[in-house]
């Protein structure tokens, strides 16, 4: 089995696939497919983890969270939180169940 993640990552315009393998009973693999040049470049830095080591930790100890502040410009960038939740259902850690963010402007007299 492999689980598979679609995020829209949205002003960037960029779609990313991110998917992940179990392959042995302590190590998972990560491939990210994008359009995006830094977010392949995370490909090297998580080809083969060791979950149990810094994947589900605090967020500057994560190997995850580590590859995307050496390769992203861009704090907003979804696509490290939606690895981790990946990791988490590829682990059977976790349902997979969407999760979304839906952003509006309003008036402040409308809060």
């Amino acid at each position: 089995m492999t689980t598979r993640v679609k995020v829209y990552a949205g002003a960037c315009g960029f779609t990313s696939v991110i998917k992940v393998k179990r392959i042995s009973k302590t190590e998972i693999s990560v491939t990210i497919i994008s359009a995006c040049k830094m977010l392949r470049k995370m490909n090297d830095d998580l080809e083969v983890l060791d979950w149990r080591h810094n994947v589900f930790t605090k967020l500057l100890d994560s190997v995850v969270y580590r590859s995307a502040s050496k390769h992203l410009m861009h704090t907003d960038c979804p696509v490290p939180s939606a690895i981790i939740k990946a990791i988490q259902i590829e682990l059977d850690g976790m349902a997979p169940i969407d999760v979304s963010m839906k952003f509006e402007r309003v008036n402040d007299e409308d809060i």
